[in-house]
């Protein structure tokens, strides 16, 4: 996988940070309210700026953790160069704090949204809300680091070369000032830095060329020097960490002439040194500098010493000069040659396991292909027939040529005016049949139904056939007509749960959908029968006596009385006044009905029989309301507005101005 790097999205510095978030708010949710708005409205409209700065937040801290690569997803390669030059550990600690402040602001988002459900008046709301945006912006203040530490590591990778940890790679290793940089700038069109001096290159240089309709590409490393990895700096652990794990072809470059500071002891010891990276690669010994001193012009010694390095048998020896730009070219193709040629053996490799048996995409091809052989051991030789042996070759020119479909296409007006007879070739009894139309329905009957001339009699046998097994009892199988019975009972019984089940689970998600937080039924629609309140009230202990009486008398009416009674001075229609024409029990009654209508209710305590169904009441009624309160969301006693139209973009005039409003 190729990862680049350059599109991540400049970190901004935390006053920054705060100025667009802010700014932002208050252009999408300006001030437009008074005093005199009701308390509901007032608390939805700062509710709704507290959200929106939130999720403004919120979405600039996720798209710069999203922007940055995550590490346990990347090629080992690209996550060990991470750790080189920029240190894994901060590099996730900055990230991490970015993500925990983003989470800080969503609780304080949600602390503060459920105080200002409950705020009293517009100041009041309006201290909530800045409270809440300061607890945000101290937040956000506090990532000063970690987001300029963030910058500058987008910076940075944005100047890293686009590596390919997979294509045809040959990775240039070796001591510093050995020619590394001259040779990627000879072989490719890379704009390589090349210097007389020493560890010209403190980065990696990507070069990329076309051999044999193919893409390569190239990679420069700094110069390594030989000591352990604990003591090597940035620069050099670059190199070490594409020799360990990019797959490539490793060309090590020596100067046999020492100009580069370093003499040839040193530089066959830091080949055996870094040897053990080079497991499972090709490895190349170029020559570098031969204009100055060749394989030939060196001593014995030296000679042998660079044959110690060749002993394994799979590092390949080759010479050149960047200088005088002798066997460059010869270089570079012997190498892709044979990491072509071993790219493709891997390949052939990955299709056979220990037993050699064909796997992988191999094993697909060849099982596809069968090769048929004659059965019995029977040898059979090759034979051409005589009349393929013997078939003229077409030759356009020749006037004796047979005579192709074309020819007669042209000599008949050419395409779009000669149609070809596609029957004119057909091998029938009798030629003339050649030109028939078959129908398919003659004397209204399809003709296939009467092509055999036995149809009749095969009918008739057939009837006789089932005639007779219908005697002997053949069809009169009792239980097996039971058991599909059955089965299909049961299975019709299971699909009628199943359609009962999904359409439970639509009716539900439709509810969801279109009554929000309202009450599913109206109060007022459900119709509950007295005698079910009266065994309901029943058994929780309650005397339902008066409860009925009462609504019986509701439910015919209440009769007009008229004139005087016969007390001669009392109203009559006062009914809260005692009759001497009344029973003391039933004027009892009247002075209780009429301290109940001018005496306030408790409702906490009517309605429950004892302390023990009180406590329970009030406990699941705040159970109840506890999701509600957490998440602050709406709940039924919460006003309800189904259109919520900004009115200063709705009144007035309207002008040749824009039109967003619409």
């Amino acid at each position: 996988m190729k990862t680049t790097w350059k599109d991540i999205a400049p970190v901004p510095t935390s006053q920054e940070f705060l100025d667009i978030v802010l700014s932002r708010t208050q252009r999408r949710l300006p001030t437009q309210i008074r005093a005199g708005f009701q308390i509901s409205r007032i608390r939805a409209f700062y509710t709704r700026k507290v959200k929106y700065t939130a999720e403004t937040f919120t979405e600039k801290f996720q798209a710069i953790l999203d922007s940055f690569p995550k590490l346990a997803d990347i090629h080992p390669f690209h996550k060990d160069l991470l750790n080189t030059l920029y240190d894994a550990d901060h590099f996730r600690i900055a990230l991490g704090q970015v993500s925990t402040a983003k989470h800080l602001i969503e609780t304080v988002s949600r602390d503060y949204v459920r105080l200002l459900k409950y705020g009293q008046s517009l100041f009041q709301c309006k201290q909530l809300k800045r409270a809440a945006l300061g607890r945000m912006a101290t937040i956000c203040k506090r990532l000063k680091d970690p987001l300029l530490y963030l910058e500058q590591v987008r910076q940075h990778l944005g100047r890293l070369p686009s590596i390919d940890p997979n294509t045809r790679t040959l990775l240039i290793c070796g001591y510093p000032n050995v020619g590394k940089s001259s040779f990627l700038r000879n072989i490719s069109r890379a704009d390589v830095d090349v210097q007389p001096y020493a560890f010209t290159t403190k980065s990696l240089f990507v070069g990329h060329w076309d051999y044999k309709m193919l893409r390569f590409q190239g990679i420069d490393t700094p110069g390594i020097l030989d000591h352990p990895l604990e003591e090597m700096n940035p620069i050099e652990m670059q190199s070490i960490t594409a020799i360990a794990h990019l797959r490539s072809a490793i060309m090590y470059f020596m100067d046999l002439s020492e100009s580069c500071g370093y003499s040839v002891a040193a530089q066959v010891q830091l080949f055996h040194s870094i040897k053990p990276l080079f497991a499972n690669k090709l490895v190349f010994v170029v020559i570098n500098k031969i204009d100055m001193v060749g394989l030939d012009d060196v001593d014995a010694a030296t000679n042998e010493l660079i044959q110690s390095m060749l002993k394994s048998g799979d590092v390949e020896l080759l010479t050149m000069s960047c200088t005088t730009t002798e066997n460059v070219m010869h270089v570079r193709n012997a190498a892709c040659d044979r990491l072509l040629a071993e790219r493709n053996a891997e390949k052939l490799k990955a299709g056979t396991n220990s037993s050699g048996e064909a796997t992988g995409r191999l094993g697909d091809l060849l099982r596809r292909i069968h090769v048929a052989q004659p059965m019995g051991g029977v040898t059979r030789e090759l034979f051409i027939a005589e009349g393929a042996k013997n078939k003229m070759k077409y030759d356009k020119d020749d006037p004796n040529r047979p005579r192709l479909e074309r020819d007669i296409e042209e000599e008949n007006g050419g395409a779009g005016v000669y149609n070809i007879n596609l029957r004119k070739k057909y091998m029938l009894d009798n030629p003339d049949w050649r030109e028939d139309k078959v129908p398919e329905v003659f004397d209204g009957k399809n003709v296939y139904d009467f092509i055999d001339p036995d149809i009749e009699s095969k009918l008739a046998a057939l009837e006789e056939e089932e005639e007779r097994l219908d005697a002997e009892g053949y069809y009169a199988n009792a239980s097996d007509d039971e058991l599909d019975d059955a089965e299909d009972a049961e299975i019709r019984h299971k699909a009628e749960l199943i359609r009962e089940k999904r359409q439970l689970i639509r009716n539900e998600a439709r509810m969801r959908k279109s009554l929000k937080n309202r009450a599913v039924i109206p109060r007022t629609a459900k119709a509950k029968k007295l005698s079910a309140m009266e065994s309901h009230l029943g058994s929780l202990g309650l005397d339902t006596t008066t409860i009925a009486a009462r609504a019986r008398s509701q439910s015919r009416g209440r009769p007009a009385q008229r004139g005087r009674s016969e007390a001669g001075d009392a109203d009559a229609m006062e009914v809260d006044t005692p009759s001497a024409a009344n029973t003391p029990a039933q004027n009892a009654a009247l002075r209780a009905k009429s301290r109940g209508r001018s005496q306030s209710t408790n409702r906490r305590e009517d309605g429950v029989t004892n302390e023990v169904a009180r406590s329970k009441a009030e406990r699941l009624a705040k159970l109840g309301q506890k999701k509600m309160n957490r998440m602050a969301r709406q709940g039924e006693a919460d006003r309800h507005v189904s259109a919520a139209l900004p009115k200063h973009l709705l009144s007035g005039k309207r002008g040749m101005g824009k039109t967003r409003s619409r």
